[in-house]
């Protein structure tokens, strides 16, 4: 992501690099970046969230109507670009439980599960964790704060176009288990996001998990999506030698 780079770095130097040291493609990058990817061998990995945001996220039933056609065609425009997986998100509680947040999110993408399903596309729903206000290290209030909760989600709506985000990071934070969660849960995971705890920094030896088992754990499992990494470095460091590192850990 853009995130383990110089946030001034030009998008096409980023691309030169990251391609050099092996990597497929980039996480989040908006439409007007998919040529560059292109002209270096690489691909959109994951898409934004298209008009779903965090205040709201899917769990508003009165919004569904209004989400539901700008919905169909960001997965219009992914599959047209030939990206095929779209990053998605629970929104704030604001007190409304668990389950009814299950209840809604389930009613909205039954809506839109079809259309991705004919598409190609996977719609990923991302596990953050509730318990930081910084934005660069969670998402305060989020509904979708835990494994169970994001799984529950793909076994409700029961779709090969629904899956969810297992971010690292934010599962350490709210949950811990890493391993554990992966081996329970591989079958409804459909990306993989890095960032070493605590901090949110890079993958090197000042942080708790340890990457390289935890890469060879999704590799044993057969999984077949993308790893991407959304680590930030800390000030002073090095980020390409940081992300040829980040590359080589998980590299098994």
């Amino acid at each position: 992501m853009r995130t383990n780079f110089d946030p001034m770095m030009p998008f096409e130097d980023l691309c030169r690099e990251i391609a050099r040291l092996g990597a497929y493609g980039v996480d989040l990058a908006g439409p007007n970046d998919w040529p560059t990817l292109k002209k270096y061998g690489l691909v959109p990995t994951m898409g934004g969230a298209g008009p779903i945001g965090f205040e709201d996220g899917v769990i508003r039933k009165e919004l569904h109507d209004k989400l539901e056609k700008p919905f169909h065609d960001w997965i219009d425009q992914c599959a047209a670009g030939g990206c095929k997986n779209i990053i998605s998100v629970g929104g704030k509680k604001k007190g409304m439980s668990h389950e009814q947040g299950l209840e809604n999110a389930t009613a909205f993408f039954n809506r839109v599960k079809g259309h991705a399903e004919d598409k190609g596309i996977t719609i990923c729903i991302e596990v953050m964790n509730s318990k930081y206000e910084d934005q660069r290290l969670g998402r305060i209030d989020q509904m979708c704060d835990h494994v169970w909760w994001a799984a529950d989600l793909c076994k409700r709506v029961n779709s090969p176009s629904m899956k969810f985000l297992f971010d690292i990071y934010h599962v350490q934070v709210m949950d811990g288990n890493i391993v554990a969660s992966i081996r329970e849960n591989i079958q409804s995971i459909g990306h993989f996001h890095t960032g070493g705890v605590p901090g949110r920094n890079e993958l090197d030896q000042t942080q708790e998990l340890n990457y390289r088992f935890i890469a060879q754990e999704i590799a044993q499992l057969g999984f077949k999506g993308y790893v991407a990494h959304e680590y930030r470095p800390k000030p002073g460091k090095d980020p390409i030698k940081d992300f040829a590192e980040a590359m080589d850990i998980m590299d098994v």
